[in-house]
């Protein structure tokens, strides 16, 4: 896919790296000349213009992209500006990125495809951490339900997982449990890999460094959070 990011800075700039690991073709547009020299041998092609000037802006190739993306953090005002020319130049899919409440509320009163907030949502993500003491990753339903991943905290360590009863005393969906394990590919390399843990049986045991992945409420994991946090 073709990709046309406005805002490179620390956010813009890492997304433009990684989509373009990824095989995709991307443009990049700052106003800054620092931002745009320290992506410009990653991408395809850069642009050093103001986002914020119609006549600017119609340089860039809008029509002939799949998707256009807003990473301006800093500057709210040039955000919606900039979201609001590429609407009226007719670019039909736009994700932006909201730094703020009012922000987010602004831009989803310009119809976007998708509204990003990540600095929320790594915050969010860093103090169920902090909470439940190991690493989280997040995919959200809704307002109220997400997916969530995150290594077995060591209140889990030895029991079994039909003793966990995540459904019955939490109203948690237990969807999946991985084990990280060595393997060798064809050349005898040794590299880290996870596999599946059937829990079926009721015979599997919970050991440190095992992956569970559950799905449910925001509420019910907070109640999980505090249950362990408390024991």
């Amino acid at each position: 896919m073709k990709y046309l990011i406005i805002g490179l800075g620390i956010y813009g700039g890492n997304l433009a790296r990684d989509l373009t690991d990824m095989g995709h073709e991307v443009i990049g547009v700052d106003l800054r000349r620092a931002n745009v020299e320290a992506v410009k041998d990653y991408i395809s092609t850069v642009y050093v213009i103001d986002s914020t000037d119609e006549s600017a802006l119609a340089v860039l190739p809008l029509k002939n992209v799949d998707l256009v993306i807003v990473a301006i953090g800093e500057n709210f005002g040039a955000s919606i500006k900039t979201v609001a020319l590429l609407k009226k130049a007719g670019v039909e899919h736009i994700y932006a990125r909201a730094i703020d409440k009012l922000h987010e509320s602004i831009l989803e009163s310009l119809e976007l495809d998708r509204i990003i907030t990540p600095e929320q949502r790594a915050a969010s993500d860093l103090a169920r951490e902090m909470e439940l003491g190991t690493r989280i990753e997040t995919l959200a339903i809704d307002e109220d339900n997400a997916v969530v991943k995150f290594a077995v905290p060591r209140f889990f360590e030895g029991m079994s997982y039909a003793s966990l009863n995540l459904e019955k005393d939490y109203g948690l969906g237990l969807v999946a449990v991985t084990r990280p394990v060595i393997r060798r590919n064809v050349l005898g390399i040794s590299r880290p890999a996870y596999e599946l843990v059937d829990t079926s049986s009721g015979e599997a045991v919970v050991q440190a460094g095992d992956i569970l992945t559950v799905f449910g409420s925001r509420k019910r994991f907070y109640e999980l959070y505090k249950s362990i946090s408390n024991d």
